[in-house]
């Protein structure tokens, strides 16, 4: 126990003080970790207990998507639907038949091929869940789309795992599988809506019942999830789903922290199972599987997402946020080389995949901006799948004076209906293909656009706007927005729309008239009401009644609130 307690502590210390070199370089923590784990792995004799550490990252694991369960609103998905379910299953299949047909030619036997070609084809959801939150980038249109497709990913990988586990593959082993994965899913789903609902109000009332409860429910899930042949992961992920309570709030809130902490353990353990030694009998497949990894399936990503209609931007941002394996790969590995049906020289290259394909993609989402804008006039080829989509517009000819609304959105749902009432022309940018269609159907005028694509915001006629109104949350899009409208049109009046001070003050710096800070309308909103009604309850109840009728008008439209910030 003491050796235990000595590892962790040593993990702890020497993991704080790579993060605080990485955050004085402006650099992401998470390669820290792995060099960290690097530096005190078995080769370097500083940790003994590796087989502890490495059933403590699991937990890690577990927590992370027992946090994405509480987080995903499948609602915000059915707009990205069909690029993640029909998209997704080509994608796998894609990089699967590359991956093996790159395998059998590197020499790999066929049964070797086909878990390599497994290992490729799925990503991680706890990084990039990781990654994208870190940057307030899962709410958007190439999240969505990113967390639909690792969705999707996650249950190929669950039915492999299953599968796998049994030894050996039979269409029986695979009926049993689907079988329980279903009833699994059912059940959670049934205790989610019957079960947890009044147990968790009442344990609501204490902060610290609604902890332990919470995570003994995340518990109970991974034990019997495991118990029936899934992994303690898959458990916490669907526990996390059945826990989609009014509550999920705060006991987001509550696991975080221990979810940070087990997740350095788990990127740690990653650096502690480099075997280095190895390395030059293992350089070439390496080599090719990483290009397979972070070049060729991007570009299947990429491709798809255009096919399916989205701008080169969303696809482009959609396809870096995949280029690395997943957390089930290395689960996948580890099965693979119990039964025999791996080498340990592939489990090394799998271990080597994960941490180089990982340590790139935390560069490449956070700085996926500047990569796409460098990129940008090489992406033609892409935007031709796309070119049947730029029809999507209506836009009267000759406006002048016009108001520019970027993002249809539950806010600006609400701006529209003003514009509407004070008779202000005005045009809407949307990202989804859905969304402009109905708006074309209703004669309102709209262009399909993504805020941060350059080519757009040329074809709105910035120069004639008097006004543009962004209620898009992401910074660098209203950061390119200030700077292309006030280069063209320095009289425009420009609303951005933040998501924290700091943020807002940046943008006032950069020119813009006004940020719309969402957490602090709500207050302004109640100062207003009180100054309007003070204590007359018969205007309080009519106000109430008016609130109730637009709030059900909004459900009917699919307005939902969003569950955090």
């Amino acid at each position: 126990m003491t050796n235990v307690f000595f590892d962790i502590g040593i993990i702890v210390i020497v993991s704080t003080v790579f993060a605080y070199a990485a955050r004085l370089l402006k650099q992401p923590l998470i390669p820290a970790y792995v060099i960290a784990g690097i530096v005190l792995g078995p080769y370097l004799g500083f940790i003994t207990n590796t087989e502890v550490i490495n059933n403590l990252s699991e937990i890690g694991i577990a927590f992370l998507l027992f946090i994405v369960g509480l987080e995903i609103d499948v609602r915000k998905l059915k707009d990205v639907g069909l690029v993640a379910s029909l998209g997704g299953v080509l994608q796998i299949a894609a990089v699967f038949a590359l991956a093996f047909a790159a395998s059998v030619l590197m020499g790999f036997f066929a049964l070797e091929s086909a878990y390599l070609g497994l290992i490729i084809a799925f990503s991680s959801t706890m990084v990039v869940v990781k990654l994208l939150s870190d940057k307030k980038e899962l709410d958007t249109l190439h999240g969505r789309i990113v967390i639909g497709i690792l969705l999707l990913q996650d249950i190929f990988a669950i039915f492999a795992l299953s599968i796998l586990s049994q030894g050996a593959f039979s269409y029986y082993s695979f009926a049993l599988s689907l079988f329980k994965g279903i009833a699994v899913i059912l059940a959670s789903l049934f205790a989610g809506k019957y079960i947890f609902p009044p147990l968790f109000r009442f344990a609501a009332s204490s902060q610290e019942l609604l902890f332990i409860a919470s995570v003994g429910v995340a518990f109970l899930f991974s034990i019997v999830v495991n118990s029936i042949g899934f992994s303690i992961a898959v458990g916490a992920f669907i526990a996390g789903i059945a826990l989609n309570v009014p509550y999920n709030i705060e006991i987001i809130g509550k696991i975080k922290p221990l979810r940070d902490f087990f997740s350095v353990l788990f990127f740690v353990s990653l650096g502690m199972q480099l075997s280095l030694p190895a390395l030059g009998s293992i350089l070439k497949p390496l080599l090719v599987l990483a290009a397979l990894t972070i070049l060729l399936k991007p570009l299947v990503v990429m491709f798809l997402c255009s096919f399916f209609g989205y701008s080169a931007r969303t696809s482009f941002m959609s396809s870096l946020s995949l280029a690395q394996i997943s957390e089930f790969s290395l689960i996948l590995a580890a099965q693979g080389l119990v039964f025999g049906h791996l080498s340990r020289d592939i489990f090394s290259i799998t271990v080597l995949l994960a941490v180089t394909t990982i340590i790139i993609t935390t560069y490449l989402i956070n700085y996926s901006e500047a990569i796409y804008r460098r990129l940008s006039p090489f992406l033609g080829i892409f935007r031709k799948f796309t070119a049947s989509y730029k029809s999507l517009e209506y836009m009267p000819p000759k406006m002048r004076n016009f108001v520019v609304l970027c993002g249809y959105n539950r806010i600006g749902y609400s701006i529209i209906q003003s514009l509407k009432s004070m008779k202000k022309s005005h045009i809407v940018v949307d990202f989804n293909p859905e969304t402009i269609k109905k708006l074309i159907a209703e004669k309102v005028p709209c262009i399909y656009g993504d805020l941060g694509d350059i080519e757009v915001l040329e074809r709105l006629d910035l120069k004639n706007s008097a006004m543009i109104i962004s209620t898009v949350p992401t910074k660098s899009d209203n950061l390119l927005l200030l700077q292309e409208a006030k280069k063209v049109n320095k009289r425009v009046v420009v609303f951005v729309t933040g998501s924290q001070i700091e943020e807002a003050l940046e943008l006032y710096d950069a020119g813009a008239d006004y940020v719309i800070l969402p957490h602090f309308l709500g207050g302004e909103h109640v100062s207003l009401i009180l100054e309007s009604f003070g204590t007359d309850i018969r205007k309080i109840i009519y106000n109430k009644a008016s609130h109730m009728e637009e709030l059900k008008r909004r459900h009917l439209l699919g307005h939902e609130h969003p569950a955090h910030g």
